[in-house]
C-alpha cells in the first residue's frame, strides 16, 4: 500500500509538470498561433488604412503628434494640433526607408539611419543577430519606419511648447545635419532646426558601443521673452507583432518607475484599459519588449516626469513620458538629455546599464519569473561555465553534475531508504497478508516497522520533488535569455533553445521526406526516454495491473511530451537520468540489495503462464 502510495505521488508529481506544461504552454501557443494567423490575413490591409497616431494621455498634457505650435489645455489633450496620418505602406523597405532623408547609423552593434522628419530613430538593424542559424540570413530588424511592411517602429523626441514659444520640434519637423554626418560608436551627429521665433533647437544623437543612444536636446532662446517648454519622448509600434502567447513569458510594454516597482502590460491588457498612467517620479524607464530584443526610454532624472502605457484602436501601442517644464529665458539656453535603449537583451550588457548609470532594475527587463531567486543563480553558473569552455550544452552537462554533487546527501538518504524498504519487503508481504481484514491494524504494524527498521515511506519522492524546480529553472533560462539563442551543443544540435531536429520515422533524416511536428521525436528524446525507461526498471514491476501498465507506458507519454521541449532541456533530462541509474545502482550494491533491472527488462518478453 505505502509503495503504490509513494509511486502514485511521484506520478502526480509528474504528471503535475505535464498538465501544467499543457495548460500554461502549449495551450496558450496554440491560441496565439490561431490569432496571429487571423491577425496575419488582416495586417496587410490594416497598415495600408490611414491610422491617425493619437495623442497619448500621459497625465495633465500629451504629447503631440506633429508639428504644429501647441495651445491651451483642454480635457487631457493639446487642441490645435494637426492629427498625421501613416502613409500606406510601401512595396518594400528600401521603398519605405527613400521617403525622407536620413542620416547612415554604423556602430558596433547596431545599423540603420536616422530619420531627418522629426528626427526619429526609425530604422535599425542587429549587427550580430540573424533571423535564422544560418549566418548569411537577414539582420534582424528592431524599428521600421512609418511606411515599411513589417509595420512601423520608433522612438521619438520632442517638446511641447505653449503659445509663446511659437512651433517646436514634433513628428514632421525637418532637422539639418551635417552633408557627411554618420552616426558611429566614435562619431555623434547633430541636428539643429529654427523655428524663426528666436528659439535654434540642437539635437545631439550618441551610441555607445552596445545598444544605449544618448539624446541630448538643446534649446538657445535669442529672442526678447523667456519660454517654458516640455520635453516628451515615445516608442510607438504600430501592429501587434507575433509573440509567443505562453505563461513563462511576457511580451509586450513594460516599465520600472519610481517606487511602483517593475510593470508588465500585456498587449491585451493595454488593449482593454487604453491607457495605463503610472505615478509621476524621477527615475525610472519604460518601453515595449519582445522575448529577445527590448526597447527603453530612460529620462533625464533632471526633472519630474509623467510616464503612461497607450493603445490606440488596437493598432498603435507606445509607451512614453513627458516632463516638467524647461524654462529658458532670454538670451539663454538649457538643455536634456535623455538615453533609449533598444537592442538585444544580453544579461551582462543590461546589468552593466543597471549599475554604471544607476537604473532601477533594468536588468528585470528579461522575464526571470517568480522564481528568480533560482532562475538567474542557474543562468550566472551556465554563463560561467560557457565562458571557460565555450559550449552551452557542455555547460548544462557540467551544472547537472554539480547540481548532483549538490544534493547528493538529500538523495543518497532517498535511495538508501528506498533500497531499505525492498529489503523488507518479506515483512511488508506478511503483515499485509496477516492483518489483510484489518486494515487499521495493518497500517499500524506498518508504521512501527517503518520506525524500527528507520525507512522513510515518502523517501523516493525526494529526487522528483528536487528535479522539477531545477527542471523550470533551466526551462526558463533556455527559453528566455538570448544568450541560448542559435547555442549549438555537437552534431546536429545547432541551437539548444530549439526542439531536436531530427526524427526517427525519417529514420533520423535518412529517408527524403518530412514528417509531421507530433511525430518529430528526435534522438536526444529518444535517449531521454530509454534512460526513464531504464530508471524506473530498477525497481520491482509493480503488482497491481494498472500500476504496472503506467510504469511500462510513461516513459513513452514522456519522449512524445518532451520532444517538442528546448534540445538543451532534453540532453539535461537525460544526463540526469543516466546520472541517476549509475547512483542509485551503485547504493543499492552498498546495501546488498539487488538491481531489477535486467530482471524487469527479461520479464517484459517472457510471457507469464496463465493461471489455472
Amino acid at each position: 500500500m505505502d509503495n503504490n502510495k509513494n509511486f502514485f505521488l511521484a506520478m502526480a508529481l509528474s504528471l503535475a509538470v505535464l498538465i501544467g506544461w499543457q495548460y500554461f504552454v502549449i495551450a496558450p501557443r496554440m491560441e496565439q498561433e490561431r490569432r496571429a494567423a487571423e491577425i496575419e490575413a488582416t495586417r496587410q490591409a490594416e497598415l495600408a488604412k490611414k491610422a491617425a497616431p493619437v495623442a497619448p494621455s500621459t497625465g495633465n498634457t500629451a504629447i503631440p503628434q506633429a508639428g504644429t505650435t501647441a495651445k491651451s489645455n483642454t480635457n487631457g489633450a493639446i487642441p490645435g494640433v494637426a492629427a498625421q496620418s501613416e502613409p500606406n505602406t510601401a512595396n518594400d523597405r528600401k521603398a519605405a526607408l527613400g521617403v525622407d532623408p536620413r542620416v547612415e547609423i554604423d556602430a558596433d552593434r547596431l545599423s540603420g539611419s536616422i530619420n531627418l522628419v522629426g528626427g526619429r530613430i526609425d530604422d535599425l538593424r542587429l549587427k550580430n543577430y540573424h533571423e535564422t542559424i544560418d549566418k548569411k540570413s537577414p539582420t534582424i530588424i528592431l524599428f521600421s519606419p512609418k511606411a515599411a511592411p513589417e509595420g512601423a517602429y520608433f522612438a521619438e523626441f520632442g517638446w511641447v511648447g505653449n503659445k509663446d514659444s511659437g512651433e517646436v520640434p514634433q513628428s514632421n519637423t525637418k532637422w539639418e545635419a551635417q552633408s557627411s554626418a554618420k552616426l558611429t560608436t566614435n562619431n555623434p551627429v547633430k541636428l539643429t532646426w529654427n523655428n524663426n521665433k528666436g528659439l535654434t533647437f540642437t539635437r545631439t544623437i550618441a551610441v555607445d558601443k552596445d545598444y544605449l543612444f544618448t539624446i541630448t536636446d538643446a534649446v538657445d532662446n535669442s529672442s526678447a521673452a523667456s519660454v517654458s517648454l516640455q520635453p516628451y519622448g515615445r516608442i510607438a509600434r504600430f501592429g501587434k507583432p507575433k509573440i509567443a502567447g505562453i505563461y513563462v513569458l511576457h511580451e509586450g510594454l513594460i516599465g520600472d518607475v519610481g517606487e511602483e516597482g517593475l510593470k508588465e502590460i500585456d498587449y491585451d491588457e493595454i488593449e482593454d484599459e487604453l491607457v495605463t498612467t503610472l505615478q509621476p517620479a524621477t527615475t525610472g524607464w519604460l518601453g515595449i519588449t519582445d522575448k529577445y530584443w527590448a526597447t527603453a526610454l530612460i529620462p533625464s532624472g533632471t526633472f519630474s516626469s509623467r510616464f503612461a502605457f497607450f493603445n490606440k484602436d488596437r493598432k498603435q501601442y507606445q509607451a512614453d513620458y513627458i516632463s516638467d517644464p524647461v524654462s529658458v529665458e532670454a538670451g539663454k539656453s538649457a538643455e536634456v538629455t535623455n538615453r533609449l535603449f533598444a537592442g538585444a537583451k544580453q544579461v551582462a550588457i543590461l546589468e552593466h546599464y543597471e549599475q554604471d548609470l544607476q537604473i532601477k532594475n533594468f536588468s528585470n527587463m528579461i522575464d526571470w519569473g517568480w522564481f528568480y531567486f533560482i532562475t538567474k543563480p542557474m543562468f550566472k553558473l551556465l554563463d560561467y561555465i560557457f565562458n571557460l569552455l565555450g559550449n552551452f550544452g557542455v555547460a548544462i552537462l557540467i551544472v547537472t553534475v554539480l547540481l548532483k554533487l549538490l544534493f547528493f546527501p538529500l538523495a543518497n538518504k532517498s535511495y538508501v531508504s528506498m533500497a531499505n524498504m525492498k529489503k523488507m519487503q518479506p515483512q511488508m508481504t506478511e503483515i499485509r497478508e496477516r492483518y489483510a481484514e484489518d486494515k487499521a491494524k495493518q497500517q499500524q504494524e506498518m508504521m512501527a516497522l517503518y520506525k524500527k527498521e528507520k525507512i522513510n515511506p515518502a523517501a523516493g519522492c525526494w529526487p522528483m520533488l528536487i528535479q522539477i524546480p531545477v527542471f523550470f529553472s533551466l526551462y526558463k533560462v533556455l527559453y528566455v535569455t538570448i544568450e541560448m539563442r542559435h547555442a549549438p551543443f555537437f552534431g546536429w544540435i545547432q541551437d539548444l533553445a530549439a526542439p531536436d531536429p531530427t526524427s526517427m520515422f525519417n529514420l533520423f533524416g535518412l529517408l527524403p521526406f518530412d514528417v509531421p511536428q507530433f511525430m518529430m521525436i528526435g534522438v536526444w528524446p529518444l535517449a531521454m526516454g530509454i534512460t526513464m525507461f531504464l530508471q524506473m526498471r530498477m525497481n520491482p514491476t509493480p503488482p497491481d495491473p494498472t500500476q504496472a501498465m503506467i510504469f511500462t507506458w510513461m516513459p513513452i507519454v514522456f519522449t512524445f511530451m518532451l520532444a517538442s521541449f528546448p534540445a538543451g532541456l532534453v540532453i539535461y533530462w537525460a544526463w540526469n537520468n543516466l546520472l541517476t541509474i549509475l547512483q542509485q545502482g551503485t547504493i543499492m550494491r552498498r546495501q546488498g540489495v539487488k538491481i531489477e533491472l535486467f530482471d524487469n527488462i527479461r520479464d517484459l518478453f517472457v510471457r507469464k503462464p496463465k493461471e489455472e
